[in-house]
């Protein structure tokens, strides 16, 4: 046994911790894997599913062969062992001969959060879905986060141009629907959350969690306030209006800052300010429980803050208004002088300017023929994805590839959605495991675990900054893929040729691309010629001004970069035409005064109305981690609702008791965990559970969990407005005993 130690980093989560891995090379296995203690920024931190991580790439269920269907899809699902020849050749043949009868846009493509955490990866599916020339483009985005990007290409001119709180540095942080303590903190890079968020604690700042349950984080470090599930944005027009009362009642004190906003921001404030005062804390308190005392208080502490931030995750993009509520937050940070400020919120900055190179060739916004619903950057909203392959008519989708992806547990009414990949006469699935998605696939290709790729971090790191500690890494591949699994960048090329539909829709790339595959086959230029995954990596470490390759390996705790500095965005980096942030977007103005009092009456009249959650659990992470022994263990064997004692007494259930929870999209069944932590009046059901009935997964097959996605809503009329996102989070429901 020959053992090499490698560094390396997790790729699940935008924590990306730093990991020292032992490898026996002899048989091209991981033996061990441990927190890099040296790592600049992790310094010793990982979580315990990115430890694990090798016992999901070597699981025995790892496909290792491309796979055809030789059954119908309407019966359990068989497979058999295919050569890539066989695979690509037919798959090829059948787009063709589709696209030729039924025009470009017979193709669709979803790709889930797996590979998007691979830098390099996200981008080649864009090339393969324009190659094929078709707008039927989908990924997660609209299922967690999109409202994000709307807003950033609203206010700062791109959807990549991504703000951040400086953890290390606030002195007052609130934590509106997000758990860090369990999920990290999305969109930032935040190794070991808990500590940092501890520490402004103490130094003498302040820690808020808002959320309709003490979440563990909550119970760690600061205080809770629970708020009614799906009124956020209430609280932070409330929020706002009390902002701007205090300031004033006090205008020497210059809580909101004129002259900042005078020279580096476009807006009316008059008509903020006057919207912000159709909502003051005394009337939404009807709504989101939280009084205006509580309100008052808040916002005084965040004013009188030397750095202050409000952050806003998951459990508010799904609400119903999560756009909105995104842009109330980031326009509260901008006008008190929090926006571009190192104690408050900064603009992260890649190593090449990402968001500028986006915001020059941002791309056309197209319709859907499904109820003229917009794109954006690109895709389409996930919750239409069903209709796109149910409605007849020309633009009908009748081929689909999925790649590390599992929309039917992960999208929306997901019955609905497995009737529709029935239908088509394609679907073609790039994964490692045959998880549920792949069970109606007509091919499933192996494709590769991060740790078999080499990597830098991902976009939202190493192309958005947005981190609190700047730094950079790359990372070898540890292990070579096992059987036949090839690089997803590989498959996508060959399927490309395949389908005759050239990457990016040039030719000139791909026979590019061709060319050096075809060079790299002779003996005397195999070591000159990097595969393309590395000499893309290479190009863009060499812009971005980090070296080569060759160098970063001298870095394998990774580097760090120059901090960034405060004043380092106004006026400097904003993408908008005018070059400042656009604090009153017309869309916004609109959507709020058109949606919000009808929400606010459908919301007070809806006050005995049991509202559902999602939840993120520690042994658990979207719908993959259950094919392991150890995150099913025990009671872990299922997911739970999560109710609150008053909810269970109502209903005469006790504790495990099965029970029917209902909404307008379907009906499940689950065991009730009885849960003083909920807020009374709403349940909580985590996500991504639901395997039984499907093959392909030995361990997660055996687990009793419900999918909580089959009481979400799909469709055109599902989706909020302006960033097409889907609302998992203050569903109407109801729950009874079984």
């Amino acid at each position: 046994m020959t053992i090499k130690t490698q560094t390396t980093f997790c790729r699940i989560c935008e924590a990306q911790c730093g990991l020292i891995t032992q490898i026996d090379t002899e048989s091209n296995k991981i033996i061990n894997v441990k927190p890099d203690e040296n790592h600049v920024v992790s310094k010793g931190y990982a979580c315990i599913k990115g430890l694990t991580f090798d016992d999901f790439r070597s699981t025995a269920d790892r496909l290792t062969t491309p796979l055809k269907r030789v059954n119908s899809k309407h019966e359990a699902p068989q497979f058999e062992p295919i050569s890539w020849a066989q695979a690509f050749s037919e798959i090829g043949s059948k787009v063709k001969t589709l696209r030729g009868e039924f025009g470009d846009e017979c193709s669709g493509l979803y790709f889930g959060n797996p590979i998007s955490f691979s830098v390099l990866y996200p981008i080649m599916i864009n090339g393969f879905i324009r190659g094929l020339n078709s707008s039927k483009f989908f990924n997660t985005g609209t299922l967690d986060c999109n409202n994000k990007f709307f807003v950033s290409d609203a206010m700062y001119g791109s959807g990549l141009s991504l703000t951040y709180p400086n953890v290390d540095k606030n002195q007052f942080l609130m934590i509106i629907g997000g758990n860090p303590a369990i999920s990290k903190m999305t969109f930032i890079n935040l190794p070991h959350p808990m500590k940092r968020i501890g520490a402004i604690i103490e130094r003498g700042g302040r820690v808020i969690h808002v959320n309709p349950r003490k979440t563990e984080s909550a119970k760690k470090s600061g205080e809770h306030q629970f708020i009614r599930p799906d009124t956020d944005v209430f609280m932070l027009f409330s929020f706002l209006h009390e902002v701007f009362r205090q300031h004033n009642a006090n205008p020497t004190a210059k809580h909101i800052k004129h002259d900042r906003i005078s020279e580096f921001m476009q807006g009316d404030l008059d008509v903020l300010e006057e919207m912000a005062a159709q909502w003051p804390a005394e009337k939404t308190a009807e709504v989101t429980g939280i009084a205006a005392s509580t309100i008052n208080d808040w916002v005084g502490a965040y004013l009188q803050a030397d750095g202050a931030a409000l952050y806003l995750s998951t459990g508010v993009n799904q609400g119903s208004n999560g756009t909105l509520a995104f842009w109330l937050l980031e326009v509260i940070n901008a006008i008190t002088g929090n926006l571009d400020k190192v104690g408050g919120v900064q603009m992260g900055e890649g190593i090449i300017d990402y968001a500028g190179i986006l915001a020059k060739n941002a791309p056309d916004t197209k319709t859907s023929r499904i109820n003229g619903v917009k794109s954006f950057l690109e895709a389409f909203p996930s919750a239409i994805i069903a209709d796109e392959i149910l409605t007849p008519g020309e633009g009908q989708i009748k081929a689909f590839f999925s790649i590390s992806g599992n929309p039917v547990l992960t999208a929306t009414k997901s019955e609905r959605f497995s009737a529709a990949l029935k239908q088509l006469d394609l679907l073609v699935c790039v994964e490692v495991v045959q998880n549920e998605t792949a069970n109606y696939a007509d091919y499933i290709l192996p494709g590769t675990h991060f740790s078999e790729r080499a990597d830098v971090p991902f976009m939202f790191a190493s192309l958005c900054g947005t981190m609190p500690t700047p730094y950079y890494q790359y990372t070898d591949a540890l292990v070579m893929p096992p059987g036949e699994c090839k690089d997803e960048m590989w498959i996508l090329h060959q399927l490309a040729k395949a389908c005759d539909a050239p990457l990016f829709g040039s030719r000139i790339f791909q026979a590019a691309v061709t060319l050096g595959e075809q060079l790299r086959k002779l003996p005397w230029l195999n070591k000159l010629i990097l595969p393309m995954p590395l000499m893309l990596l290479n190009m863009m470490s060499k812009m971005g001004k980090q070296g080569s390759i060759k160098k970063l390996r001298g870095f394998p705790h990774g580097k760090l970069l120059k901090p960034l500095a405060e004043n380092n965005y106004l006026g400097k980096r904003v993408c908008t035409y005018s070059g400042k942030v656009q604090l009153t977007p017309p869309d916004f103005i609109e959507l709020a005064h058109q949606r919000l009092p009808e929400y606010f009456e459908k919301h007070k009249n809806e006050k005995d109305q049991l509202k559902l959650i999602t939840k993120r659990e520690r042994y658990s992470h979207n719908s993959w981690a259950h094919n392991h022994e150890k995150y099913i263990k025990g009671k872990r064997h299922t997911n739970y609702l999560y109710i609150h004692p008053n909810d269970a007494l109502a209903i005469k259930a006790q504790n495990g008791d099965k029970v029917t929870v209902s909404s307008v999209a379907g009906s499940v069944v689950v065991p009730i965990s009885i849960d003083e932590n909920m807020m009374p009046g709403s349940v909580a059901l985590p996500h991504g559970w639901g395997h039984g009935e499907y093959q392909g997964q030995s361990i997660a097959k055996t687990t009793a969990g419900v999918n909580v996605n089959i009481l979400t809503d799909d469709g055109p009329d599902s989706v909020e407005p302006l960033s097409g996102m889907t609302q998992f989070n203050g569903i109407n429901v109801t729950v009874c005993k079984v």
